[in-house]
């Protein structure tokens, strides 16, 4: 499905670059589900589509132009900054890869079309097939979860699970995590420590990783909703990270960066991710989505038998565990072919391309019929689907500013004052403060462009 192992969740780290820019059934014979407008001529119509090629395959296009003669599809490979680039020319793509969380700012800029119209008249996408993940990429005009559809996910993780090794547990007499029961952050980081190896000056078994290198904005405001904070104001033009909630939230990252317990950005993993360390034996939990589990599907037995997935940790009262993207698609407002795309939509979405991506486990699948399709035949994998049920009652909706347009604008504020804090150059409260005027300049700017 997906080249190299952790490309997938690369993607965590460069979803905000399109931020900035958006069934019961699978689908029989020739995608015959009717759209939301008139059918096409007998002349041959060529789609242009820019999606992964590792995502929408060639085999899966040769099977959608075989079952619709009349559409010839025209692959461009995904690129963030191209796609803007067409978006403003207003020449884009008819069918383009887009991300839910962080679609806001594209939707303000009515850059995508809802897509009511065509599943009100679709057998294979309609709303109530939906899981509320695609919420996210509901746009009423003022904020996100609520209105139209302007996109629809492919599949999605509640990315702040856990995944561990029990093996490693079991050398430092540890008692396992629950795969039932979530932890809270405190605790995790405490056991974090405590599985935590070092010799010689270097750190030879890390306790914990957080995926450090993707971006800390979606953990974190996890954390401020889990206390019951607030990230942004009403009217989502302004953040305040000097509040209780918020300085929680910053000094667990500080402490976690200067206890030494996993990779950072002053002490980043090896290639950027916790996969190769994980596999090594050298860190004993992870913080990854379900997708995490597709890893482990040939590897030796002593990682199959040794691995598990637990539920995501929580800071407060409130369980809440997002997905902290969730890739799908969408059809660009000045898209020429919007019919045709639709029928694209329908057969990636509902069709045998979504069928495979559930059965192969990289990943939960954005329609409720489709649950049941996730992998269980080894002992981890139904581990992992038995805890991934019960996880789903808890899967929240991050808060998403519109005028956040700012590529990876968070991320990239979040980064620069943690590092400060952890060094000691400023305090937590300072960090707070400097990061709280850094993000609202940039709300400010993006509310400026936006009008």
């Amino acid at each position: 499905m997906f080249d190299g192992r952790i490309s997938r969740r690369r993607l965590l780290s460069s979803s905000a670059l399109l931020a900035g820019a958006a069934a019961a059934t699978p689908l029989l014979g020739a995608c015959s589900a009717s759209s939301g407008g008139p059918s096409v001529d007998s002349k041959t119509v060529t789609l242009t589509v820019m999606y992964k090629t590792d995502e929408l395959t060639k085999a899966h296009i040769a099977d959608f132009e075989s079952k619709n003669p009349g559409i010839k599809i025209n692959f461009v490979e995904y690129d963030s900054t191209r796609l803007n680039a067409m978006l403003a020319s207003n020449e884009p793509p008819d069918f383009v890869r887009a991300v839910a969380v962080g679609s806001s700012s594209a939707n303000a800029q009515e850059l995508y079309t809802a897509l009511d119209p065509y599943m009100a008249k679709s057998s294979v996408l309609k709303p109530e097939h939906l899981l509320s993940v695609n919420d996210s990429f509901r746009w009423d005009g003022t904020r996100s979860g609520q209105g139209p559809y302007y996109g629809i996910v492919k599949d999605w993780s509640q990315d702040a699970t856990l995944w561990y090794n029990r093996a490693l547990f079991e050398e430092a007499k540890i008692q396992p995590l629950s795969t039932t029961e979530p932890i809270s952050c405190d605790e995790l980081l405490e056991i974090g420590k405590k599985l935590t190896k070092k010799s010689g000056g270097k750190t030879k078994v890390y306790g914990l990783g957080v995926e450090w290198a993707w971006g800390l904005s979606a953990p974190i405001m996890m954390m401020i909703l889990q206390q019951g904070g607030q990230v942004y104001s009403a009217d989502l033009t302004e953040t305040d990270m000097t509040t209780p909630e918020a300085l929680r939230a910053l000094k667990w990252y500080v402490d976690f960066a200067q206890a030494g317990v996993g990779p950072t950005s002053l002490d980043p993993a090896p290639d950027g991710a916790d996969l190769s360390l994980f596999l090594a034996k050298r860190m004993a939990i992870t913080q990854d989505g379900y997708w995490f589990g597709g890893n482990f599907v040939e590897e030796s037995d002593e990682i199959k038998n040794n691995v598990a997935m637990a539920p995501a940790p929580v800071m407060g009262d409130k369980r809440i565990s997002p997905t902290y993207v969730g890739w799908g698609a969408a059809i660009p407002a000045k898209a020429k072919h919007k019919d045709e795309a639709w029928k694209l939509m329908e057969y990636f979405m509902a069709g045998p391309p979504s069928e495979e991506r559930a059965k192969s486990g990289w990943g939960i699948p954005a329609l409720k019929a489709q649950l049941s399709m996730l992998p269980q035949e080894l002992p981890y994998q139904k581990q992992a689907y038995q805890t991934q049920q019960a996880e789903l009652q808890y899967a929240g909706q991050l808060p998403d500013s519109p005028y956040m347009v700012a590529s990876d604008g968070w991320n990239t504020v979040l980064d620069k004052q943690l590092q400060r804090a952890i060094k000691k150059e400023i305090i937590v409260e300072q960090a707070g403060k400097a990061i709280t005027d850094e993000v609202n300049k940039l709300l400010k700017q993006g509310k400026d462009q936006i009008g």
